[in-house]
């Protein structure tokens, strides 16, 4: 799929990685980008934003899934 946002949008290979790794490496392979980390079963805005990556983390802060812009 294609997607109107600048710069690497999905990082599939950052799941299980510690979250503050992932946010890191996120922010540092796109500039355009804010890492966000958010903890398993907490709510967050579901607007679209080219500028933002959440960061799902379980309790034991490891990324539980794929982060990618939204």
């Amino acid at each position: 799929m294609a997607t109107i946002c600048k710069g690497k949008d999905s990082w599939p290979e950052l799941v299980g990685v510690d979250g503050q790794i992932a946010a890191a490496t996120i922010e540092s392979q796109n500039s355009n980008v804010d890492a966000i980390i958010v903890l398993e079963g907490s709510s967050v805005p579901e607007d679209f934003r080219c500028t933002r990556v959440w960061v799902w983390v379980n309790k034991g802060e490891k990324v539980i899934q794929t982060p990618r812009i939204g």
